[in-house]
């Protein structure tokens, strides 16, 4: 390749890089408001969490029937129809659900404490999945950012203690979406990121439907209309358009390294809380969070070495998130 060529080529990849990068930050942004907003919604009773976890998932799914409907997107062939109830399992029906019933008697601070570790579990999931290498300084600054973000959440939340059933239910909570955000991203490089969530809520709807319909008859919902517009958020946001985002991003990869973006939705949820709560603003809080961002931006732009597993067929042929 002539010079100038590859001076064009660099430069390409590099504004694609950014272009993921910043995909990234709309999509955590949408999903820091992910755990306030359902404790919001099943705060005393005002929803059961079953209803809180399916039937937001229902409203999401007429969004995307809706939208592939419009666009006529092609149907997903053979083996891309297992790996979308994966995702489906993963991000459509186990998060929701178990985050609904951890939060209903944990405060949402342990939920973010528990939820911090999503993206150490998204980078493990990634490496044991795609088989790419991410090199010591990606370790380094993801396992330092984890450490932030756990003392951080703590910290703001005034500690780790709460009910040990819940703690378990968002634990599982995470390895399902890590699982999800693995084989999501890398169903996105075949399919499209807007398209896996879209068939991914599709292929759940047999299953949240029925179960939306049997909450409302056995605990229908008393809700104020704070609590239905937290609902609102967590279904057309949480549920929907935040993830097109986000496995946008993960499609770019590699994985390990993009999903170090979300060490920081901890700190936005924080700032949501001093924005929309009037919760105070402190130094430590400041310092933390600049931590946790160096990390997360640390461990984005550490440079993978090359893979000796066997990845998808489709991994070569996307740009990478390095430099």
């Amino acid at each position: 390749m002539s010079e100038p060529n590859s001076a064009i080529a660099n430069l390409s990849r590099s504004l694609f890089a950014r272009s993921g990068i910043s995909w990234g930050f709309v999509g955590v942004l949408a999903f820091s408001l992910t755990v306030p907003l359902t404790r919001v919604a099943v705060d005393d009773g005002a929803m059961s969490p079953v209803f809180a976890g399916a039937a937001r998932t229902v409203v999401a799914a007429v969004l995307a029937a809706v939208t592939l409907l419009a666009t006529r997107a092609r149907l997903p062939k053979g083996s891309q129809w297992w790996r979308i109830a994966v995702v489906a399992a993963g991000i459509v029906v186990a998060f929701p659900l178990l985050t609904s019933f951890a939060l209903r008697s944990a405060p949402a601070s342990h939920g973010a404490v528990v939820i911090a570790l999503l993206p150490a579990a998204t980078a493990v999931a990634a490496v044991i999945r795609t088989g790419e290498r991410p090199g010591c300084s990606f370790w380094v600054a993801a396992g330092a950012g984890a450490i932030a973000t756990l003392a951080f959440a703590t910290v703001q939340g005034g500690g780790i203690g709460g009910a040990h059933s819940a703690g378990l239910l968002l634990t599982a909570a995470v390895v399902a979406a890590a699982v999800g955000y693995a084989e999501g991203g890398l169903l996105a490089r075949e399919l499209g990121a807007w398209q896996v969530i879209c068939w991914a809520l599709v292929v759940a709807s047999p299953v949240m439907v029925p179960t939306t319909i049997l909450s409302l008859v056995q605990d229908p919902p008393a809700a104020s209309p704070t609590e239905w517009a937290a609902f609102a958020y967590l279904a057309v946001m949480s549920t929907f358009l935040g993830y097109i985002a986000w496995y946008r991003v993960l499609s770019i990869g590699p994985m390990a390294q993009v999903s170090q973006i979300q060490l920081t939705q901890p700190v936005m949820s924080i700032a949501w809380a001093v924005l929309l709560l009037g919760e105070q603003l402190t130094w430590p809080t400041v310092v933390g969070a600049l931590a946790v961002v160096v990390c997360a931006l640390t461990a984005v732009r550490s440079r993978a070495r090359p893979a000796t597993a066997r990845t998808h067929s489709t991994t070569a042929s996307r740009p990478r998130l390095t430099r």
